[in-house]
C-alpha cells in the first residue's frame, strides 16, 4: 500500500468523517411510490457485477424506452435482456456471485437511484412476455431481489453538466467505433461500419 493510501475503514472516517442524520441509514430494503415511479421513468441503467474471489467487476449499460425495466413487486424488479455481442460478462458474473449493484438514471432529472441485490438470470416464459418490445421478447431477464434501494444527491450530475445539451461534443470530435476497432484489432473499417449499422437496424430486439 502506498504511502498516502486510504487503506483501511478507521482511515476512511478520519479523513472523511461521519454521514449525519437520514443519509447514515437512507438504505430502505423496498421501493416505495417514488423508487417505483423513478423506474417507469428510466430509460437507461448502470448494471455493476463482480467475479467471486476478488475476479475482475464489470458495468454494462441496459437501455429501452423509458419504464424497460418492469417491477414484480416493492422487493423485486426484472430487466430484459436484448440481443448482444453474446459475450455475456455481467451474466457470467451473476451465475457465480449474484451481488449486483444498479444505477438508474432519468433524463434531466440530477438524482439516481441506487438499487443493489442479488440478481438471477432466467428465461421463464410467462415473464419474457411481459417484456415484448418491437414484437419481440427479450432472450433472457435478469431478476433482481432487492436488499437496499435509495435516492443518490444530484452533486456528479451537476458537476457534469450532464443534461445540457451545448455540453454535448459534435460526434466528429471522437473517433467512431470502426475506426478504433480498426486500430486495436485490425478489423477493416469500412466493412465493421457497415456491419454495425446493420446490426443497429436489425438486431436491436
Amino acid at each position: 500500500m502506498a504511502e498516502h493510501d486510504l487503506g483501511d475503514l478507521a482511515a476512511l472516517r478520519a479523513h472523511f468523517g461521519e454521514p449525519k442524520g437520514y443519509v447514515a441509514h437512507k438504505e430502505l430494503p423496498a421501493l416505495n411510490k417514488y423508487s417505483r415511479r423513478f423506474i417507469e421513468l428510466s430509460p437507461i441503467l448502470f448494471l455493476a457485477t463482480s467475479a467471486p474471489d476478488g475476479g475482475p467487476a464489470d458495468n454494462s449499460p441496459r437501455g429501452d424506452g423509458a419504464g424497460f425495466v418492469t417491477v414484480l413487486d416493492d422487493r423485486s424488479i426484472a430487466i430484459p435482456d436484448r440481443p448482444g455481442n453474446k459475450r455475456v460478462d455481467s451474466h457470467q458474473n451473476i451465475v457465480a456471485n449474484p451481488q449486483v449493484g444498479i444505477v438508474f438514471l432519468v433524463p434531466g432529472v440530477n438524482e439516481v437511484l441506487r438499487v443493489n441485490g442479488k440478481a438471477r438470470v432466467t428465461t421463464e416464459p410467462a415473464l419474457l412476455a411481459r417484456m415484448i418490445a418491437n414484437g419481440k421478447p427479450p432472450l433472457a431477464a435478469i431478476v433482481v431481489d432487492i436488499a437496499e434501494a435509495f435516492f443518490h444527491c444530484g452533486k456528479a450530475l451537476i458537476r457534469a453538466d450532464l443534461w445540457n445539451p451545448r455540453k454535448h461534443i459534435a460526434r466528429t470530435d471522437f473517433a467512431s467505433l470502426s475506426e478504433i476497432t480498426e486500430f486495436q484489432f485490425g478489423v477493416d473499417r469500412e466493412k465493421h461500419k457497415a456491419m454495425l449499422e446493420r446490426d443497429y437496424v436489425e438486431n436491436l430486439y
